[in-house]
């Protein structure tokens, strides 16, 4: 066998918003990821689960991301840190999961759901020197994603957030009893397993450091939860235009972009052929993608840049205009705005489908949308792995249809979708890896 430690690069994956159980629950995924390697005689990819704040901000997560990686203590940057009240300075590891990390020796990265935004800001903070000038975005080999709110969600609206002076918390709302629940969480941290690990060090919410009275008056109001330095804010519209405005996303020539777009059809036609574990999703995905479809974005203060490019589609196709020069890039596409007004309501029951393509609109980035009929999860018994040299510096969208926001991951429970879709994913990154030796 050939030592796949030369030849095939770790693939680190990043968890989403209050997900960090890692292999516990992401299951048996390696035995489909690594099979285009055994095929080819290879021995398996290294991975690596790296332990980022579940609740935290996108900066924060990167940089914790970064060290955990590299090794030292965590930080998060004087001026942030002044900005958003937390020290500046998280906490310290001994021994990296990948010291050796360099351009030289990059890694690749999966991100579900708010791991993949994790990733874009880790790049972005590499591109613009924040770890220092000796590291480079070219660090990071590709970047892999499914169910990724890079535009935001309407969803975190719905859940409490102001929808016109975020990120204040509506009072009652589901979003904030979670808040509530986060600080009990960090309080009793030092007593608690690590499953409920908030990485919350920097800001002294434990009971070992915050008095009982300071933790009863987060509990009334959340400084952290309703501050522009969490995960919620992270996750609205408001905050994915400043990032855009800040060409935060913007993909790097040597980077290699996929991302796994899911959307919900008909629950009937999908709870009939799932196990009855994988049901216990598929009923509180649809109850959430009718909230999101749903949703009225006249309420929304500021307006989200990406309303203008709904109305120019629409104007466009309306006076018979070619399509694609409202939206580069996008196929199997008969008439712009009803399409891209389709893709604001269509979601996998947490995020919407456009949310999910990539950061920016269409015509300001670089991108290849394959056809909805192209689906990867279908037929993965015979389909026949044969990707065309991969192109670095664009992103690949693929559309999985009939598909919630945990239908892949992180949970394993075996299905055929599941095991297509990590064939699919284990191929790509082998075609990189050779394209990389190659060129």
């Amino acid at each position: 066998m050939l030592d796949c430690g030369s030849h095939s690069v770790p693939l680190v994956i990043v968890e989403g918003f209050l997900s960090s159980a890692g292999a516990v629950v992401w299951g048996n995924f390696e035995q489909h990821s690594n099979f285009a390697c055994q095929s080819n005689g290879e021995r398996d990819r290294r991975t690596i689960f790296a332990s980022v704040g579940p609740v935290s901000s996108l900066h924060d997560r990167a940089c914790e991301l970064f060290y955990s990686l590299k090794g030292g203590t965590v930080d998060y940057g004087q001026k942030h840190s002044e900005e958003n009240g937390h020290a500046r300075f998280g906490r310290k590891y001994e021994t990296g999961l990948y010291p050796e990390w360099s351009r030289e020796r990059p890694l690749h990265f999966f991100g579900h759901s708010m791991g993949g935004p994790t990733i874009i800001k880790l790049q972005w903070l590499l591109a613009t020197g924040f770890f220092g000038k000796e590291y480079s975005p070219d660090m990071i080999l590709s970047v892999n994603t499914v169910s990724s709110p890079f535009r935001g969600t309407q969803l975190v609206y719905s859940l409490g957030e102001d929808t016109r002076n975020a990120p204040a918390v509506r009072p009652f709302s589901l979003g904030n009893v979670l808040a509530k629940g986060v600080h009990v969480a960090a309080y009793l941290a030092p007593v608690l397993p690590r499953i409920f690990d908030l990485h919350a060090d920097a800001r002294g919410l434990s009971f070992r450091k915050a008095s009982l009275s300071s933790f009863v008056r987060q509990l009334a109001k959340s400084e952290w939860a309703e501050s522009r330095d969490a995960a919620p804010y992270d996750a609205t519209f408001e905050a994915a235009d400043e990032r855009e405005a800040m060409r935060e996303g913007a993909v790097h020539p040597n980077t290699y972009y996929r991302s796994y777009s899911a959307s919900l059809t008909d629950a009937d036609a999908q709870a009939s052929s799932a196990t009855w574990l994988s049901r216990l999703f598929v009923w509180p995905m649809h109850a959430a993608s009718a909230v999101i479809a749903s949703f009225d974005f006249s309420t929304l203060r500021p307006i989200p840049a990406f309303i203008e490019t709904v109305a120019a589609a629409r104007r466009a196709s309306k006076m018979g205009a070619d399509v694609n020069t409202a939206e580069d890039g996008v196929i199997d596409v008969a008439t712009g705005g009803d399409y891209l007004s389709a893709a604001l309501r269509a979601n996998d029951g947490v995020v919407p489908l456009f949310s999910q393509w990539h950061p920016f609109e269409c015509r300001s980035t670089r991108c290849k949308h394959f056809s909805h009929s192209d689906n990867i999860l279908e037929g993965f018994e015979t389909k026949h792995y044969n990707h065309s040299p991969p192109e670095a510096g664009v992103w690949n969208v693929h559309h999985l249809s009939s598909t919630h926001h945990f239908s892949v991951v992180p949970f394993w429970l075996g299905t055929q979708s599941q095991k297509a879709f990590w064939l699919d994913l284990g191929h790509w990154l082998r075609a990189i890896d050779t394209a990389r030796r190659t060129r």
